[in-house]
């Protein structure tokens, strides 16, 4: 079993991801995404994990960033990805990958769906 944890030490959805993760004993790689971006195959493949329709449901739309670059009128998902990438603070938290399926732990509730 392969796990991954994309996570903001600073956001408590994610401090509280890795809690649980930590709690039930299971060993993960943690990847402090802000510090160490994914590129954007890794993102396309955390998009196609989770079972999206398009990248803009992993973006957080609230951020700065997703204003400044005209997100909200980009239907190119490559576009989207890229803009992941060179902005890793649009990027939803936490995210834990687990062999073929991830889930955003938001709620946490989805990331103890793909651990069962």
């Amino acid at each position: 079993m392969s796990m991954k944890l994309y996570h903001n030490p600073r956001c408590s959805k994610s401090r509280a991801t890795k809690a649980l993760l930590d709690e039930r004993g299971l060993d993960y790689e943690t990847v402090l995404y802000l510090e160490t971006p994914p590129d954007t195959d890794e993102l396309s493949a955390l998009v196609n994990k989770l079972g999206l329709a398009s990248a803009r449901d992993m973006m957080r739309k609230g951020e700065d960033a997703y204003k400044d670059l005209g997100l909200s009128s980009i239907s190119d998902e490559d576009a989207l990805i890229v803009a992941m990438s060179e902005h890793p603070r649009l990027i939803e938290r936490p995210i834990v990958v687990k062999d073929d399926k991830a889930a955003i732990g938001r709620p946490i509730e989805a990331v103890i769906e793909i651990l069962d």
